[in-house]
């Protein structure tokens, strides 16, 4: 049986760890490296506990920090690891230092990296996602594509060998999600927006951020607000009283099946999250997204996604453009991981 070492660190990536190693775990040794870049225990509760996910090989406890010393103190552990492992394959999701920490260490000790979740683009390379996404992509030997579009930008940088499009793992979830009976319609089913909103360039700017609430307040339904810690502290330091924004319904954090069902039961949902967006699709509700661009461009092409940054005020109308045309299969069929798992055991 091979053995597969997993990288993992952050909220995207349990998600999409989940679904793969129920996949994996009948014709591989998993080996799972947490490097505790994000630490959430509600997260490891659902994935760890509920989904009978097994608890990480190896817990590395980094924490947050810049981002040389964060991936710095990564590659220095999980190289420690690797070479007590050995494992036949390295694999590593989507574009976080963890992602790029496992990459770097795997290729550089000549073990093969396989990237889920390869190919995205946002084009701006000022995002810190972008570099990790491009340089993890390009020191990998086998690359899982959640869409055509991204097996096109891979081909455009001169990658087109071992380079397969087999659906996005986060579909995998939401099937897993129904399959569970977790979607469920409530009593106020379409009559809210869902949002959250976590990204530096949207919170950190308290005159931006505070636009932004105001927007929500006039908006033609209440908004169901998950907030991000690092949001609330600032609002709470700049001593602004939350209560009067009245049609806000300010929530904590909210778990990843709770997050799913409150999308599934709103008109639509705000966001400047990147798995947010795959999600609203899927689960066929309008996005409006709050950035200037987009790795998930499918969704805008459609239409079920609109961007919104320097004109907060098209919110008003951009949450009601809700398209006739749906393409059920743009992220897959719900079982990408099933396919990576034969492509890795044939390969």
């Amino acid at each position: 049986m091979k053995k597969i070492a997993i990288v993992i660190g952050a909220r995207p990536q349990f998600i999409k760890h989940a679904a793969l190693e129920i996949a994996l775990r009948d014709d591989f040794n998993v080996v799972t490296i947490h490097t505790g870049q994000h630490y959430d225990q509600n997260m490891s509760d659902v994935f760890f506990k509920e989904l009978n996910i097994a608890q990480p090989t190896h817990m590395l406890n980094i924490g947050s920090g810049d981002h040389g010393d964060q991936t710095g103190k990564m590659m220095i552990k999980i190289e420690e690891i690797v070479k007590y492992e050995r494992p036949d394959v390295l694999l590593v999701y989507g574009d976080t230092n963890s992602t790029l920490a496992g990459a770097l260490v795997a290729a550089k000790l000549n073990i093969p990296v396989a990237h889920v979740e390869a190919g995205l683009r946002s084009f701006n390379k000022a995002m810190p996602e972008e570099i990790n996404r491009i340089l993890t992509d390009h020191v990998s030997s086998v690359l899982f594509c959640p869409t055509n579009t991204a097996v096109a930008n891979l081909k455009r940088e001169g990658i087109d060998t071992n380079v397969f499009n087999e659906g996005d793992v986060m579909v995998d979830m939401i099937r897993i999600a129904r399959e569970k009976n977790i979607l469920t319609q409530s009593r106020d089913y379409g009559k809210y927006y869902f949002s959250t909103i976590h990204r530096p360039y949207n919170t950190d700017d308290l005159d931006r951020l505070m636009d932004m609430i105001r927007v929500f307040n006039v908006l033609d339904k209440p908004v169901k607000f998950a907030v991000h810690p690092r949001t609330l502290h600032k609002l709470t330091q700049a001593g602004v009283n939350t209560a009067r924004f009245q049609n806000i319904h300010f929530l904590e954090p909210v778990s990843y099946f709770e997050s799913l069902q409150l999308q599934y039961n709103a008109q639509a949902v705000i966001t400047d999250s990147g798995g947010i967006q795959k999600e609203a699709y899927v689960l066929k509700k309008k996005c409006v997204t709050i950035r200037s661009e987009t790795e998930w461009l499918e969704t805008v092409n459609s239409g079920w996604n609109d961007l919104v940054f320097d004109n907060l005020e098209l919110l008003k109308t951009k949450v009601g453009n809700i398209p006739q045309v749906y393409e059920q299969s743009l992220f897959g069929d719900g079982y990408a991981s099933n396919k990576i798992s034969l492509t890795l055991k044939i390969s």
